[in-house]
């Protein structure tokens, strides 16, 4: 199904495949490559039972910027306004443990946010909406029959949205905005097990899903463009025979896009996956690796967000993993001309963070979001144009 997204076991139901959390890791055996493809090794947004965690961010040109994903009993949604983060009630939204996967934000008076809420039949899309005073929730379509869960959105303007994700019956999905309404868009669901991730627009007749696509044999990336009248799948690499998966995806032209995520080399031995868009063809782009892979232990490098705000500025973030060291936060810069690890903080657990989503106002700015898997933190680094620095996240109301 998707990618292991342990989003809890809230209301007796677990989102989406196989339960694994980080923390647990040193006691997963690795297989062979040929086992890989049959035991669908999937990169996790690790949740923890507990606590909280950020799923996604996005900042508007003005410097505005959101984090969201969960806290026990309600959605999580936290706004930067220029000096600290506040916290933004999104309880009145979807029901009990509902969770934001993604948001996208135009202005400060106008953002989305999608997810799902869990239900003891199936999960129900959640989509909802900041009108620059609270979070209002929006009627979704649920095209399902067994329930969908959206993971990513993106914005054009007020009257231009996109969301994307995976119906419970395992077809891609894709919605769209109109300006009054969501209604569901006809999207390509090539394999017998399609998921969309993450969504990027630049303009009413360019945007990018990327997710994965399983042919019951292995699984391959998925791309699919938006040409302003049909969603279409286009050519994309994957390099290896055991697995490959895309999570995020950003552009900011016609000829310039990006889209990351992680490669199976052995079951339990990931590498990190970075392809690009120069405006005729998506071709893979060489990028670091800050574990080595092995074929006999635990050695995870996954990515799991990327931004850009120019063809020379682009961030990649995630985290790295083994056995024996646990999970550590990741961020690669990317300069015009190669991708190179940039020096991350881990400031509550020097073995347990991991970061989830970016977003990037410009080249001085940007915000990586996350979690600490072992504990009750929510993770949010600030790029300050020199350096990654630990930011200080809201706190619940009393």
């Amino acid at each position: 199904m998707t990618r292991i997204r342990l989003l809890a076991a809230r209301s007796g139901v677990i989102v989406a495949a196989a339960v694994l959390l980080t923390g647990m890791a040193a006691g997963l055996a690795a297989a062979t490559p040929a086992a890989a493809a049959q035991a669908r090794p999937q990169a996790p947004r690790v949740a923890i039972p507990f606590g909280g965690q950020l799923n996604g961010a996005a900042v508007t040109t003005g410097g505005i910027a959101w984090a969201v994903g969960y806290t026990p009993g309600e959605a999580l949604a936290q706004r930067w306004n220029g000096k600290a983060w506040t916290w933004e009630s999104a309880l009145a939204v979807g029901g009990t443990d509902s969770d934001f996967y993604s948001v996208a934000a135009i202005s400060p008076a106008n953002a989305w946010a999608v997810g799902y809420t869990p239900s003891a039949s199936a999960n129900v899309p959640l989509i909802a909406h900041w009108n620059g005073t609270a979070w209002k929730q929006v009627h979704s379509p649920n095209p399902g029959p067994d329930g969908t869960l959206l993971s990513g959105v993106a914005a054009v303007s007020a009257d231009d949205a996109w969301a994307v994700g995976q119906t419970g019956t395992e077809r891609s999905v894709t919605l769209h905005w109109n300006g009054k309404a969501w209604t569901r868009v006809s999207s390509p669901s090539p394999g017998s097990d399609d998921e969309l991730f993450a969504v990027a627009a630049t303009s009413a007749s360019n945007a990018w899903a990327v997710g994965e696509t399983d042919d019951d044999a292995v699984i391959h990336t998925l791309i699919l463009h938006w040409n302003g009248k049909a969603w279409s799948q286009v050519s994309s690499p994957s390099p290896t025979p055991t697995g490959d998966f895309l999570y995020g995806v950003t552009a900011t032209s016609a000829t310039n896009a990006w889209a990351v995520g992680y490669s199976t080399v052995y079951s339990e031995g990931w590498q990190t996956l970075i392809l690009h868009w120069n405006g005729k063809a998506w071709t893979q782009v060489p990028s670091p690796d800050p574990v080595k892979v092995s074929s006999t232990e635990l050695t995870w490098n996954v990515l799991q967000g990327v931004a850009a705000t120019s063809a020379g500025n682009a961030w990649a973030v995630g985290y790295d993993e083994t056995a024996a060291g646990g999970s550590k936060t990741m961020i690669f810069h990317w300069n015009g001309k190669a991708w190179a690890q940039v020096t991350s903080p881990n400031p509550f657990c020097a073995t347990c963070d991991s970061l989830y989503g970016v977003a990037a106002a410009s080249a001085g700015s940007a915000w990586a979001v996350g979690t600490v898997n072992m504990g009750a933190e929510v993770v949010i680094l600030h790029w300050n144009g020199t350096r990654w620095v630990n930011s200080t996240s809201a706190t619940p109301p009393d």
